[in-house]
C-alpha cells in the first residue's frame, strides 16, 4: 500500500497526530461511508483518518460536516484520497 501518511503534508490536518487507515477502493456503495463513518465514532477524535476510494466520496462530505470534521480530498491517479480530522 501506499505510504498514505505521505498525503498528510498536502492537507492543512494535523501531522503530528496519529493516522488511521482504510481502504474503501473495493467496496461497493455504501460501504465506503458506513465503514468511514463507523471507524470515526470508534476512535478518539485526536487521531487523523485517511480514506482511500475510487471516487471522490460526495455522500460523505455532508455528514462529515454534521459531526463537525474537517476534510480534504486530493486525487493520486486512480485512487482518491480524503483526509479527516478534527480541530
Amino acid at each position: 500500500m501506499e505510504n498514505v501518511v505521505s498525503y498528510l503534508s498536502q492537507t492543512d490536518a494535523p501531522e503530528t497526530r496519529p493516522c488511521e487507515t482504510i481502504d474503501a477502493r473495493e467496496l461497493p456503495p455504501p460501504q465506503p461511508i458506513k465503514n468511514t463513518l463507523e471507524q470515526l465514532s470508534e476512535i478518539d477524535d485526536s487521531i487523523v483518518l485517511i480514506q482511500l476510494n475510487d471516487r471522490r466520496p460526495q455522500h460523505l462530505y455532508p455528514k462529515l460536516d454534521d459531526r463537525g470534521y474537517d476534510y480534504e480530498t486530493l486525487e493520486d491517479g486512480d485512487t482518491v484520497v480524503t483526509v479527516i480530522w478534527k480541530d
